[in-house]
């Protein structure tokens, strides 16, 4: 059976929505963030030296980072679900998305979180960080325009990897400026795999209300 190792209120939710989307038998081994410092805790560090979430455990496989580990999912246990035929053009979009959400869209959203914490000797570098916030955000809701899903407008796992972006976006309050986000990300919390996953966990700060 194929093992979650979940941290409360993190990136790993989404990958318990596409087990869920895909039907997948799974067991999650919960682990909370200090109380304290927001961070993981150490019992992490046995898994993986990291220590970071989501890991998974697949027969004794270990699989990181969560682009990888939706792409690992999908081939390996997918049966052809979540993702567009390989070698097809609409599969090379699929891949630049699972890399874009954290390979350059997440990387604001932590320098803005981290550097909070430095007060005002960060405030030279806050004009930057806002603008790679907006420019990643607007980027987004452009390609995704009116379509429900970003790739050929059918689900994947690229709408997996965007949502945990989409819904911090939102919950930062640029919805204002790019209203096709709050509908994407109610959207995606109103599918009953979504649901399931979160009914499965600690309360998650990036739902919406209603």
């Amino acid at each position: 059976m194929l093992i979650v190792h979940h941290l409360n209120n993190s990136r790993s939710q989404r990958i318990l929505w596409l087990l869920e989307e895909l039907g997948l038998p799974y067991a999650i081994k919960a682990y909370e963030r200090d109380a304290v410092t927001n961070l993981a805790p150490p019992e992490l560090k046995a898994i993986h030296p990291l220590g970071k979430s989501p890991v998974l455990e697949d027969d004794g496989r270990i699989v990181v980072e969560s682009g990888a580990i939706t792409d690992y999912i999908v081939r390996r246990h997918g049966g052809g679900r979540m993702a567009p035929a390989p070698g097809s053009d609409a599969h090379e979009s699929y891949l630049e998305w699972l890399h874009f959400a954290e390979g350059s869209a997440m990387t604001p959203f932590l320098l803005a979180l981290y550097t909070a914490r430095l007060g005002d000797a960060a405030a030279p570098l806050q004009p930057r960080i806002q603008e790679q916030i907006g420019a990643h955000v607007a980027f987004l809701s452009a390609q995704l325009g009116d379509d429900d899903w970003l790739v050929d407008n059918t689900l994947s796992g690229a709408d997996v990897m965007m949502s945990f972006i989409a819904e911090i976006a939102v919950a930062q309050g640029l919805g204002a400026h790019f209203p096709n986000l709050p509908a994407y990300v109610h959207r995606i919390q109103s599918r009953p795999a979504w649901q399931a996953a979160k009914a499965k966990t600690a309360p998650y700060n990036f739902t919406l209300p209603g």
